[in-house]
Order: structure tokens, then sequence, then C-alpha cells
């Protein structure tokens, strides 16, 4: 996983309330698509038309924010199904942070689990930011930094979020639960084998030629 620090960057505005996971990655694209080309299928029911060309009026199709890096989102984001394939699409088109005052509980610990981070600010917040990139639009830059947990607004105000602090040393470090677990393995292994030694009878044994 990609260690999440500091990304800066273009913020997309697409602040509507409750983008569902079918709208951002439809539930056919989950066969047959590999985890690495989901991102060409992100918002397809809005970036493209029905003739499958793109929809210039879509805010991600519009050069300025062609790419990315931050979403600015309405509340409840990534609500509805618990599609883990809705963080591989927008991670795949460049997406490493979202902002919004709410995510779905399953989103965001999927996000979490992919080195997407989900800040949440107040709605007014994002709003505020939202109107200066709309203002300014290829010019203006939002930064996120979760090593000081504050996002940086184009006119520089600092708006500070929380995250829990293990997760945020997971992202700072590129871990997910497996990488996390993995980072104690001298110490598994040191309490498996004195377990081995006072309680023989529950390990399995091994067969012959095998360690």
């Amino acid at each position: 996983m990609q260690p999440f620090t500091t990304v800066t960057g273009a913020a997309a505005p697409l602040l509507r309330p409750n983008i569902d996971t079918d709208v951002i990655i439809r539930v056919e694209r989950l066969v047959g698509t590999t985890r690495e080309s989901m991102g060409a299928h992100a918002f397809e029911v809005w970036r493209l038309r029905p003739d499958g060309t793109e929809d210039p009026a879509f805010v991600l199709n519009r050069p300025a924010f062609r790419g990315a890096p931050i979403l600015l989102a309405g509340p409840n984001f990534g609500c509805g199904s618990s599609r883990e394939g809705a963080v591989w699409a927008l991670a795949g088109m460049g997406v490493r942070a979202v902002i919004a005052p709410s995510y779905s509980d399953i989103f965001r610990n999927n996000a979490l689990q992919n080195g997407l981070l989900p800040v949440v600010l107040e709605e007014a917040a994002v709003r505020a930011i939202a109107a200066e990139v709309e203002a300014a639009p290829g010019s203006a830059r939002v930064t996120v930094d979760l090593e000081r947990e504050i996002v940086i607004a184009p006119d520089g105000t600092a708006h500070r979020f929380a995250i829990d602090p293990a997760r945020r040393e997971a992202l700072l470090h590129g871990l997910d639960d497996i990488g996390l677990t993995l980072r104690q393995a001298a110490a598994i292994v040191a309490w498996q084998g004195a377990d081995r030694a006072a309680r023989p009878w529950v390990w399995r044994a091994e067969a012959p030629g095998r360690t």
C-alpha cells in the first residue's frame, strides 16, 4: 500500500450528497475488470453520455480537475453496497483523498485499508474550499497533510481534522491490517515457540520432512 503523508493538487468539487458506490463503480465492472483498470470506469454513469463520449459538463472531465488527487464531496459519501471496488476505482483515477462531511462506515474502512484518506470536515468548510477552487480552476491548490492532520485551502486557511491514531500510523507507513500484524512477526514467532514447548499437545504434528 502506498504511504500517505502529504498530498497537494487540484481538488475536484463534487458536492452531491449520498454518492453511492454503484455510481462510483457499476456492479458489472466488478467482474472481468482488474483492480488496476477500474479507474477507467469510475463515475461512468455521470462521466459518459449514452453514446459513450465524455460529458464535458461533468467536473472530473473538466481539464482543471482531470486527474485531481483530491475529491470534495457531500455528506454520506460512499453509501450503498459494500464494494471495495469503489475505492479501487477512485484510486485508479488518481484520487488519494476525499474531503466530505461524512461517509458510509464500510466505505471509510475500505478506504483506509487501501491507502485512500477519508477526511471529515464540516460541510461549511468543504463548501468554502469548493468555492475557492471553482473561482480559480486550474490554479487553486489544496493540501491534505496527514502528519499534521490539516487541510490547507487555496487561501492558506488551515482546517483541522481528526483520525484514529492507529489508522494514521498505518497510512503514514503504507500498512494495511496484515502489514500492521507482520510488524509483530518476531513477537508472534517467539510466542508460538514458547507455547509449543509448554503445550505441545495443542500443536499439530508436522509431516515427516516438513518444517
